[in-house]
């Protein structure tokens, strides 16, 4: 089977398998699920989606978040892991939203990953998941799918990502990174 022939196996039968996915965290608009993808990192949506109810009753928005100190951020986010450095990018990226966005998450990858604590690939779930912008996240789970089906031989995640930006159609990426995420844990 060839690269091509691979690709539409893939689309025909992630689609099969999943028709309707939808991002496994938990949000209810661009802010909130800005910090959840933030907090999954290294960490499970199940324990991300536990936190979140109790952080967002405290501060669902950017201007109610910097009224928490960073150590009251970090009590609430601790079972998460990494709640230093994720205390300080929640409050640092707030912080920014106000000053430099009008509290708004931006819906650009320049303007997002010059956010505290957000990197490509959270830049990516948000453009994708949280604005609908054609994006496809790559993680550690994909990375290791996409070698195994021989999508890719790239030695890292941005690498992967060009691959399979290449090889899948950009109208398919957001649905397709969800549904390989699923795939990748159930299998």
């Amino acid at each position: 089977m060839n690269k091509e022939e691979k690709v539409n196996f893939i689309i025909y039968s992630l689609e099969k398998i999943y028709p309707k996915v939808s991002p496994p965290l938990n949000h209810s608009d661009p802010y909130t699920f800005l910090i959840a993808v933030l907090l999954s990192a290294q960490s499970t949506d199940v324990g991300v989606n536990k936190i979140t109810p109790i952080l967002f009753k405290r501060a669902n928005n950017p201007y109610d978040m910097v009224k928490l100190s960073i150590g009251e951020i970090r009590n609430i986010i601790k079972p998460v892991g990494l709640s230093p450095m994720k205390a300080k990018g929640i409050y640092g990226l707030s912080k920014i939203l106000i000053s430099k966005h009008n509290g708004k998450v931006p819906d650009n990858f320049e303007d997002l990953e010059k956010l505290p604590g957000v990197g490509h690939k959270t830049a990516s779930v948000v453009m994708s998941q949280g604005f609908g912008h054609p994006a496809f996240p790559v993680d550690t789970h994909i990375h290791r799918l996409a070698q195994r089906w021989g999508l890719t031989d790239g030695k890292n995640v941005l690498q992967t990502e060009k691959d399979l930006k290449i090889l899948f159609p950009k109208k398919s990426w957001n649905k397709l990174h969800l549904q390989i995420i699923y795939y990748g844990r159930e299998h």
